[in-house]
């Protein structure tokens, strides 16, 4: 071998040890540059390294909500549209609660972020054993667009039963409890994304939602369309939805000043902002306040939102970036907020490092969710009226059962809006039925439909029985969001009060055959005009849409397992000819807060089997200033005969200044007490939670003068009173 070739040899040797050894250093290389799948980084740096390797084309298909793969980088497609009012919704078998409207009259922030808790959970182990099929579906990924915290402001709008009720204050608490339960409190990881929707004043008309303008002044705005949604941000919120409407000419999805200037600059909020589906396409269709696509795309981008929920990004915001509508470091700032979110979720991670990795088939549906939901049906439930104690029905009492109506054996009745679905729900026959012995009698007829109004069936048969339960109301196909409430008279809304025609017709005919006691029950989710079936009923029963236990948990009041204990988180009005203009977003004459005319029940009504007294244990300070805190102990005793819990309610009443509210909800607690027995409770109140929107300053201010604090069982009750001032600031 000449010295060339020895040379030649030595030098391959060494390029295949060179190349041997870069090829082993590889994936240890490879370890060090891939900042984004490495779980010990900081997210803002995972975030980062992430986006600096995409294209501009990759990162805008990351951008709607049908986000689509990147597989060289290993991102699997993701469908970020998932539901979850009240149970994982339209994802199969799924322990289903009450509609969000009667989780509300629970007045109990505990046992919602126990519901909440359970929903997450339920949505990791959908979550899991989809992923690990390869199954990549719309409803059964971990982002939530729930809860709806807007205002339920007029008892016409459909959708109403989505939300917590009129009162801010109360939709601020139920609200913050279930983003709790939802999001979880694993300091690295979030078990689920909750979502604060419709940003901002979306409350009806549904039929017009589209191109609606919503005419609201800064104080309205401030002190009650916009309350719960800081609330929620303060809470930690990921995600917040804006809404199809204009506010004050500005479409919500284009709308700087609310989502950039107000949201993330005043408010610090540091999650993602997502349209309401099909909202940009409204921008130039419908408002057409900015003419094309692109356009809208790129304005919404500057608005500061980050996801949406139609084509638009997806098919616009490259050709934005190339118009010079938009730069790519703007669209930079959108995406790092959707992978901030998905990094929380733990989407990069090992699977094996998640603590929800556990979650399986039975974590779904399971007995410990389903008893949850018979509890919170069962605290849900209001009692509007209970003649001479007829209520409860003592054990032995009744031999016979009559239950009947449109709504006794409904599905829709039981499982309201933005629903799942499950193979247990009880209704309301099943549950009478499953409380009794097998010697007493339980029959079932329809009794009437919802239109027809001279037709009647099972009065004969309940004129035989001991007892009628008539089960009558509304369901989601007669009050909801448009389109989805097809029988609804105006587009998901209703036009007025009135409970069917039909059925108040049967429940005349039903009392002119029927001497015996008569149960009604009504199902609904928004204030309807009880006083038209109401003399021909010994007892009312408000039972919302209950969920899949409905029909357990009615059984359980009206033979005395339990007491009645919700509490409605609206008012009952007399006619909606006593309300504004459905149209009109002002709030005067609106609500407990600034309605004073008679009402059928008021704001926080719920009758109970036993009674209470209220006695001052603390006595109320006479002055106060900025840096305080109203703090008031009384003693709940039970006067009854019975074992109860107490909806303790606080409400202040304002000096008598222009367009300060009547009085308003702010404390509540909910108190378990024994017959013969009382409990403390207090009821602690910042000064600051006391202050109100200055017009002329544009900023808060607490105005000094005299106050009144009330606690009660309602708006309208006062058990306890205590005036003091409020001076300097």
């Amino acid at each position: 071998m000449n010295c060339t070739a020895q040379k030649l040899i030595k030098k391959s040797a060494a390029c295949f040890l060179g190349s041997a050894f870069l090829l082993a250093s590889l994936p240890v290389m490879a370890q060090k540059t891939v900042i984004y799948k490495d779980a010990s980084q900081s997210i803002e740096s995972r975030t980062k390294d992430l986006i600096s390797k995409l294209t501009l084309e990759e990162k805008v298909s990351l951008l709607g909500y049908r986000s689509k793969a990147v597989p060289r980088l290993g991102i699997p497609a993701y469908n970020w549209w998932n539901e979850g009012l009240h149970g994982v919704a339209r994802a199969g078998e799924a322990t289903i609660f009450p509609q969000a409207i009667g989780m509300a009259a629970t007045f109990n922030e505990s046992l919602v972020d126990s519901v909440s808790n359970v929903i997450s959970t339920e949505a990791r182990a959908k979550y899991n054993v989809s992923t690990a099929m390869d199954r990549h579906l719309q409803y059964m990924g971990l982002t939530f667009w729930t809860p709806n915290i807007n205002i339920f402001r007029d008892p016409r709008w459909g959708r109403g039963q989505e939300t917590y009720g009129e009162d801010p204050f109360l939709t601020a608490h139920i609200g913050s409890a279930f983003v709790k339960g939802m999001q979880g409190t694993n300091p690295r990881y979030l078990k689920a994304s909750a979502t604060a929707k419709h940003f901002a004043a979306h409350s009806g008309p549904e039929a017009t939602r589209d191109s609606f303008d919503a005419i609201v002044d800064e104080k309205d705005m401030r002190e009650t369309y916009l309350y719960a949604f800081h609330a929620l941000v303060n809470s930690g919120v990921e995600s917040v939805m804006t809404a199809y409407n204009s506010i004050n000419g500005v479409p919500n999805s284009v709308n700087k000043n609310l989502v950039t200037d107000i949201l993330r600059n005043e408010w610090g909020f540091k999650g993602h902002v997502v349209t309401d589906c099909g909202a940009l396409d409204d921008v130039f269709l419908a408002h057409k306040t900015i003419p094309t696509a692109t356009e809208t795309a790129a304005a919404a981008i500057k608005a500061g939102i980050d996801l949406d929920c139609s084509s638009i990004f997806q098919n616009d915001i490259v050709k934005a970036v190339q118009q010079k509508l938009l730069t790519e470091k703007e669209v930079d700032v959108a995406l790092a907020h959707l992978l901030k979110t998905q990094f929380k979720l733990g989407f990069f991670d090992d699977a094996a490092a998640s603590p929800f990795k556990t979650y399986g088939a039975d974590s779904i549906h399971n007995a410990q969710h389903i008893a949850l939901a018979r509890k919170v049906a069962q605290q849900s439930m209001v009692l509007l009226k209970n003649d001479n104690n007829i209520l409860p029905f003592k054990p032995g009492q009744y031999s016979s059962f009559m239950v009947l109506g449109p709504n006794a054996a409904a599905l829709d009745a039981m499982i309201g809006s933005y629903h799942g679905v499950s193979s247990k729900v009880v209704n309301f026959v099943e549950g009478i039925t499953a409380a009794v012995d097998p010697a007493t009698r339980v029959e079932y007829d329809l009794g009437c439909d919802y239109r027809d109004t001279t037709h009647f069936g099972g009065i004969w048969g309940a004129g035989n029985a001991d007892v009628t339960i008539a089960v009558i109301g509304l369901s989601p196909v007669l009050e909801g969001e448009a389109g989805d409430a097809f029988l609804a008279e105006s587009g998901g809304d209703k036009k007025n009060l009135s409970l069917p025609a039909s059925e108040i017709a049967f429940m005349k005919a039903l009392r002119k055959g029927v001497k015996k006691p008569i149960i009604a029950v009504i199902t609904a989710g928004s204030d309807v005009d009880v006083s038209a079936i109401a003399p021909y009923a010994d007892a009312i029963i408000f039972a919302w849409y209950p969920g899949e236990q409905g029909g357990n948990a009615l059984a359980d009041i009206v033979f005395g397992k339990i007491s009645p204990s919700g509490h409605l988180p609206l008012t009952f009005y007399n006619s909606v000819n006593d309300l504004p203009k459905y149209e009109s977003y002002s709030m005067k004459g609106r609500t407990y807060r600034y309605f004073n005319g008679p009402v059928q029940y008021p704001f926080g009504f719920g009758l109970s089997y036993t009674t209470f007294s209220y006695e001052a244990a603390s006595a109320l300070p006479k002055q106060y200033t900025a840096k305080d805190s109203i703090s008031m102990t009384v003693k709940v005793k039970n006067t009854g005969n019975m074992d109860a819990d107490e909806v303790v309610q606080a409400y202040i009443k304002y000096p008598n200044l222009d367009r300060m509210p009547i009085k308003e909800l702010k404390g509540f607690k909910r108190v378990t007490v024994s017959k013969g027995n009382e409990q403390l409770v207090t009821i602690k109140i910042p000064v600051k939670e006391l202050q109100k929107w200055d017009l002329q300053k544009h900023n808060w201010k607490l105005y000094p003068g005299d106050y009144k604090l009330i606690l009660g069982s309602n708006s309208a009750d006062e058990k306890l009173t205590a005036d003091f001032k409020i001076t300097g600031k």
